[in-house]
């Protein structure tokens, strides 16, 4: 599927409809929610009073925002397609269907699943592609979230 001989575009074309790989496992953590929520402004509760949402969430434990759930979709492209095939850069370009289907407790661990559904050549060495991304929580059936991504490559 990924033959570093053949062009880019090629490898690409190829790989429509096929599973691209899964990232590894990353720990969502109490700091890091707290990290996202002083970079981002969103405080709630839920998210940062582990004390508070140990008492009143339904989860017993503060849970991570569903954005930086989102947002582990740019380190898992790296890792599985964007690093190991060489493309030289890869610009996010919009989401399409996002779906938050499950919370992250703090403390979990996620792992992105990563499948190619649509390529689209744009010229000058330009791909855009669209993955669909499947977030992953550590021993539990549904999926934190799923995602249809959409990045600009360029060889």
């Amino acid at each position: 599927m990924n033959d570093q001989n053949l062009p880019l575009a090629v490898r690409i074309e190829q790989a429509i409809g096929q599973e691209l790989g899964v990232s590894s496992w990353t720990e969502i953590d109490q700091s890091r929610i707290d990290q996202f929520a002083a970079s981002t402004g969103d405080n709630q509760w839920i998210h940062v009073d582990a004390e508070r949402a140990g008492r009143e969430s339904p989860y017993g434990a503060t849970i991570a925002h569903g954005y930086l759930t989102l947002a582990m979709l740019a380190p898992a492209a790296l890792e599985v397609f964007v690093a190991p095939w060489g493309i030289g850069q890869a610009l996010n370009y919009g989401l399409d269907r996002v779906r938050f289907l499950a919370p992250v407790v703090a403390g979990s661990r996620v792992r992105t699943r990563i499948k190619l559904i649509a390529a689209e050549n744009k010229g000058g060495g330009r791909i855009l592609v669209t993955t669909e991304n499947s977030v992953e929580i550590e021993g539990k059936d549904k999926p934190a979230l799923i995602a249809q991504a959409l990045a600009l490559l360029i060889a």
